[in-house]
């Protein structure tokens, strides 16, 4: 199958979706990103993610020529002509073409790819079993260097931390801030279960608003379960009787090691299975139709 991917306003063959070597985007990693997921033919928080992506651009003072609602209908868009019902988008703007020099002002005109296709970032056993995590020596910039809110394309760090995880023989890596505190993970907000309360790290800590960060507020609310945020060590993770992972790629995936620590019994807990059979329940039953793109 030839993907149809959305470049600068068109729709062009995967082959033909080209940028420039001068693209300050390559060049530099200067430019943003989202990832979307869609279920059975609907966007789920479309609007959420758009925003967020705007709002990155912005904080750089990234200025695009497309309105929120013209972002939301490329999406769209490109899901339909590749004719997907489940799957995922990753959406990209650069600061553009420019000069080689870091000066941004040299870029007269972004770009803006879009790529929807399909994704399995953690085979299904894990979903069922559970992950084991390490920590990672690689720490999560200062947010006086670069906000954590930014999703930029200066990914970097979270690659080596991503290698540190892999080397160890763990898919998922735990990343702390500079003051030793949990952050996140390479690629997803964590979160842990004590005494009937969910905790995640505060975003203060580090830790990127994630869009399912948000939505597993939403449903502890629904499933009458206390949630927090608060400042966690690794002795949080370890002494937890549960802890589970989301994110866009990832969703809601548990967590049964850290460290070779077990957590709690080391087997996927209850209250995890809850959490992740609402979302999975959510995302089936909600979100912006793709038909009539």
């Amino acid at each position: 199958m030839v993907l149809k991917i959305w470049l600068d306003g068109k729709l062009v063959d995967e082959a033909d979706a080209r940028v420039t070597v001068f693209d300050h985007g390559l060049l530099y990693g200067d430019g943003v990103f989202e990832g979307i997921r869609f279920y059975s033919g609907r966007v789920f928080r479309l609007e959420e993610h758009i925003g967020r992506l705007l709002d990155s651009a912005r904080a750089i003072l990234l200025k695009l020529p497309w309105s929120h609602e013209e972002v939301c209908t490329a999406v769209r868009q490109t899901i339909a002509a590749n004719g997907l019902v489940d799957g995922y988008v990753r959406l990209v703007v650069t600061r553009g073409a420019g000069g080689l020099g870091l000066n941004p002002y040299l870029c007269k005109t972004p770009t803006m790819f879009i790529i929807a296709s399909s994704i399995t970032l953690y085979p299904e056993e894990h979903y069922t079993n559970g992950l084991s995590l390490v920590t990672c020596s690689t720490r999560r910039p200062t947010p006086g260097a670069l906000s954590p809110q930014v999703k930029s394309l200066n990914y970097l760090n979270n690659v080596m931390a991503k290698v540190e995880a892999l080397k160890a023989g763990a898919m998922e890596g735990v990343m702390l801030n500079e003051q030793g505190y949990v952050a996140e993970c390479t690629g997803d907000n964590i979160f842990i279960i004590k005494r009937g309360k969910i905790l995640t790290p505060r975003i203060s800590d580090g830790a990127l608003d994630g869009i399912t960060r948000g939505v597993i507020f939403e449903l502890a609310e629904q499933l009458g379960i206390p949630m927090e945020e608060a400042t966690m060590t690794r002795y949080d993770l370890y002494t937890s009787e549960e802890c589970f992972l989301t994110g866009t790629a990832a969703e809601v995936i548990p967590v049964v090691a850290i460290d070779e620590r077990p957590i709690g019994d080391g087997k996927v807990g209850e209250t995890v299975r809850r959490v992740l059979e609402a979302f999975r329940n959510l995302t089936q039953t909600t979100g912006t139709p793709v038909e009539g793109a």
